[in-house]
């Protein structure tokens, strides 16, 4: 005997739990069918770093919606996400200048809290940076970061408050589809049906999408983090950094740690099978990441490789998401292709899949810049610095 829903969702990660606790919120019935644990994909080794400076207004404006989730998260969701606040700052050579001053303008211009800091700025606020090459910065006092499992565990928490029922150590093995319409799917566990069927399932996406013929540009990445405990003298916490110059992203972890990784176009190129891949790191990324940390951040020298790890990206041509009906009228959508960005817009993502799915425009948010058609079109999301993962 088939288990019917109104939507059923296939992953459980954040974008999945998130869409959940919407959908239910909204007074659908939902499942969510997750092959695995919860957040055991990308969702719980990501960095999850929480910043708004996007060089288009769609994604600033569901940045900053998220952050505002993040920040009142027991009122706005229920639980704990473990946000921390410890500000962002984009470091610049002066090839991107200009990219950063439109970027900063373009943010103010939605309302997120964003400063263009000159030379001195930086070095007066952050005298242990090396700053002979920065012409300026940009910085948002308000962003932050996480806890992937508290945040991923919240969400579905709330979900489950609204009906929402969790299938895990379950796999979707096929799409039943009817003369191009949805009806359900089948599992590892049997058969669920419903009108609608959302693929969030991340490094899956493009697998899950080929069950109904259709090929999606999601690449399955393997990608890497180190961590260094900072040296005696400069345990306490220091921002959030992009680092254009030295290709690297670091922030502050508990026990005065510093977690890196890289920015990178290059780890495109790094598909693997997301169900076999070495979950270890490389002993030269570790050294790679930790050179780049000491260029910008001296005192690192000093520093003590503590762990490191590798983890996956779901990465499309343009490390933009696809958030779209995967065929017109058909009742499958996806959701999934976040190159990296996944996290920090899984609140705002959550209500804007249950608009899709609903036809609605409740969020207030726009998706069309995250049409599959676009690849085709010849119009991928572009953005203002060569580093595309920026956005």
């Amino acid at each position: 005997m088939k288990t019917s829903f109104d939507v059923i969702i296939i992953g459980g990660g954040i974008m999945g739990c998130s869409a959940a606790f919407r959908l239910g919120q909204r007074g659908l019935k939902v499942a969510v069918i997750e092959k695995g644990g919860l957040g055991n994909g990308s969702t719980g080794r990501s960095s999850a770093i929480i910043r708004q400076h996007y060089s288009n207004e769609t994604t600033a404006r569901m940045a900053l919606h998220s952050l505002r989730v993040f920040q009142n998260f027991k009122d706005e969701v229920g639980g704990e996400s473990g946000f921390t606040e410890a500000g962002f700052l984009v470091l610049t050579p002066e090839k991107d200048l200009e990219g950063l001053e439109a970027n900063v303008a373009l943010q103010q211009s939605v309302g997120i809290q964003t400063d263009l800091l000159s030379h001195d700025d930086i070095t007066e606020r952050w005298p242990y940076l090396e700053a002979a090459d920065l012409v300026a910065a940009a910085f948002e006092p308000e962003s932050g970061y996480a806890d992937p499992s508290l945040t991923v565990n919240g969400f579905a928490q709330a979900a489950k408050r609204h009906g929402v029922e969790f299938h895990l150590d379950t796999e979707v093995i096929g799409l039943d589809l009817l003369s191009g319409t949805i009806r359900g799917v089948n599992t590892s566990r049997g058969e669920f049906e419903a009108p609608a069927v959302v693929n969030c399932a991340g490094p899956w996406g493009a697998r899950v999408a080929g069950l109904a013929g259709v090929k999606v540009p999601i690449d399955p990445c393997r990608v890497q983090v180190a961590f260094f405990r900072r040296p005696e003298g400069h345990e306490a916490d220091h921002p959030m950094v992009v680092d254009f110059t030295h290709g690297s992203y670091w922030r502050p972890e508990t026990g005065a740690q510093t977690l890196v990784g890289l920015i990178d176009p290059s780890e495109q190129e790094n598909v693997v099978d997301p169900d076999s891949y070495n979950e270890n790191s490389d002993l030269e990324f570790v050294a790679e990441v930790g050179n780049r940390l000491v260029e910008r951040f001296p005192a690192m020298e000093k520093s003590t490789s503590t762990t490191s790890y590798a983890s996956l990206y779901a990465i499309t041509p343009d490390w933009h998401p696809v958030i779209d009906e995967l065929v017109p009228d058909s009742g499958l959508f996806i959701c999934a292709g976040f190159s990296g960005h996944g996290f920090k817009l899984g609140p705002a993502v959550g209500s804007l899949v249950a608009d899709m799915v609903m036809g609605q425009t409740e969020s207030g948010l726009e998706r069309s810049l995250f049409r599959l058609s676009r690849f085709e079109e010849g119009k991928p999301v572009a953005g203002r610095y060569e580093y595309s993962i920026a956005g």
